[in-house]
């Protein structure tokens, strides 16, 4: 990878002197050949040409090429040289940091927040595929579409704003690995969240967020040893990885991505209906276990403690207080009109129950996941919002 990486650096140097862009495509696609049939490398060197093919063709910028050679290249090759995995990561985060600006800066490129979400995913691919033999193909192709989106999102945002969104996004993401309330994939896909919240809303949103976060964090965690006993709680000790974020958040996330540009109420009450729903279930799911006996949501039978499907009156209950909570926090915050904690309250009460149908056939059938139900939990809770405040 050192040989790839000095490469890589040349090639950044005289990229923007190489014209027509195909001809640097080809450059590149030839000398990726080179490299795939060396061990180790076939590929990387597969993504690698793939993206330049793209450029070739017009399809992406040479900052989406290059940016995506830098963050790949050079934060591969020192996450190698490396040896403590905890320094593998913050090492690979700072070069790949400073190389993607390099690159901004070189090209006198207008959008700085395209290398920066780069190289977020990029890490965020990393940590969540280290044991996929593809994965560095799957991190180029990752880097570059996520580059590719908020390039032609032409979001513009100041970098006094970016910074601080960058730290309160990374402070956010190291607290829970800290915590033990998620892993290095949650540390980053919870820092990219958190950044692209506050970057396209303002901070108070990332706060709401925030709140489900310590709601869910500390009822996960409480009485978790009466939990696992029973064989109800969560596994890894309530260790959150970036599926268990993205099912929980992404809904969320595209609220806030949607509300910036367009700037509609609608998805203000998708942003808040989806938080709602997500603290509802997690809160219906953490605590209701710990009632009396849960019955089968579609038969209303009675079952086990941890049935998916099953739900206790306790756990209705609580879940409604959970999203009274979520509309309460979101008005104090100014984030919405007083509306918005009704709002919050059915839409929190609408997902936890989806969440519960979605369990009893779906999950029950093995046809998804419990990633996958949370996903539909919070669907339903940021459409019923939509509904609800347009």
């Amino acid at each position: 990878m050192i040989i790839a990486a000095v490469l890589c650096i040349a090639g950044v140097l005289i990229a923007p002197f190489i014209q027509p862009p195909w001809l640097l495509a080809l450059i590149a696609i030839l000398v990726s050949g080179i490299f795939y049939l060396m061990k180790n490398t076939h590929y990387p060197a597969i993504g690698i040409s793939v993206v330049a093919l793209f450029y070739g063709l017009g399809l992406v910028s040479l900052m989406v090429f290059l940016g995506t050679l830098v963050i790949v290249i050079l934060g591969e090759a020192v996450f190698r040289l490396v040896e403590k995995i905890e320094l593998k990561y913050l090492v690979n985060i700072i070069i790949s940091m400073i190389a993607a600006l390099g690159v901004y800066f070189y090209l006198g490129y207008g959008n700085i927040l395209v290398p920066i979400t780069g190289v977020i995913v990029a890490l965020l691919l990393k940590s969540a595929l280290k044991k996929r033999e593809d994965a560095l193909m799957i991190e180029c192709f990752g880097t570059a579409m996520t580059m590719y989106l908020f390039e032609d999102i032409s979001f513009s945002v100041e970098i006094t704003s970016l910074i601080l969104a960058l730290v309160i996004s990374f402070a956010f993401g190291l607290t829970a690995y800290r915590m033990k309330a998620a892993d290095r994939s949650g540390l980053f896909s919870g820092a990219l969240m958190g950044l692209l919240i506050i970057v396209f809303s303002n901070v108070t949103w990332f706060l709401l967020m925030l709140s489900f976060f310590i709601l869910g964090t500390a009822f996960t965690k409480y009485k978790y040893e009466i939990k696992k006993r029973e064989g109800v709680a969560e596994s890894r000790g309530g260790v959150r990885g970036f599926t268990n974020v993205f099912a929980n958040g992404l809904v969320a996330l595209c609220g806030a991505v949607l509300y910036g540009i367009y700037g509609d109420l609608a998805f203000l009450a998708l942003y808040v209906g989806s938080i709602a729903a997500a603290t509802a279930d997690t809160t219906a799911s953490e605590l209701g276990m710990l009632g009396k006996q849960p019955f089968l949501i579609t038969t209303l039978q009675p079952v086990p403690k941890g049935t998916d499907g099953g739900v206790t009156i306790m756990g209705e209950v609580l879940a409604i207080l959970a999203a009274l909570i979520i509309g309460i926090v979101a008005f104090a915050l100014r984030i919405g009109p007083p509306e918005i904690i009704p709002v919050a309250v059915i839409a929190g009460f609408v997902g936890t129950n989806v969440d519960s149908l979605v369990g009893a056939t779906l999950e029950r059938k093995k046809i998804i996941g419990n990633s996958g139900t949370n996903m539909f939990c919070t669907i339903a809770g940021g459409v019923a919002g939509m509904l609800l405040l347009h």
